[in-house]
C-alpha cells in the first residue's frame, strides 16, 4: 500500500478543477438556442418579473425545484417553463 501526501497546492487545484466542470455544468447552451439551461435567482425573478420574496415562496411551496451549489441558487429553464404551464392549467 503506496501512502501519498496531498498537500494544500493539491487541494486547491482539485477546487479549481471542481469549479471549473461546475461552471461548465451550469452554464450548458440549450440544443439549438443561446439561452442557458440553468438561471440564477435574479435571472428567474427578471424572466418571471417576480420580487425575491415572491421566487422564495414559489420554493418554499414546492413549485419550483431548485438546486444549491454553494451560495447560490440555480433554477432549470424547463422547470420554471413546466411551473408555467401548471399556473396557465390551474386558472
Amino acid at each position: 500500500m503506496e501512502i501519498r501526501v496531498v498537500t494544500m497546492e493539491d487541494l486547491r487545484q482539485l477546487k479549481m478543477e471542481l469549479i471549473e466542470e461546475m461552471k461548465e455544468i451550469f452554464n450548458l447552451n440549450a440544443k439549438n438556442s443561446n439561452e442557458r439551461v440553468w438561471l440564477k435567482s435574479a435571472e428567474v425573478r427578471q424572466l418571471l418579473k417576480i420580487s425575491p420574496g415572491t421566487l422564495q415562496n414559489l420554493r418554499i411551496r414546492g413549485l419550483l425545484p431548485y438546486r444549491k451549489i454553494g451560495g447560490s441558487l440555480y433554477y432549470h429553464r424547463n422547470d420554471i417553463g413546466s411551473m408555467m404551464e401548471r399556473s396557465n392549467c390551474n386558472g
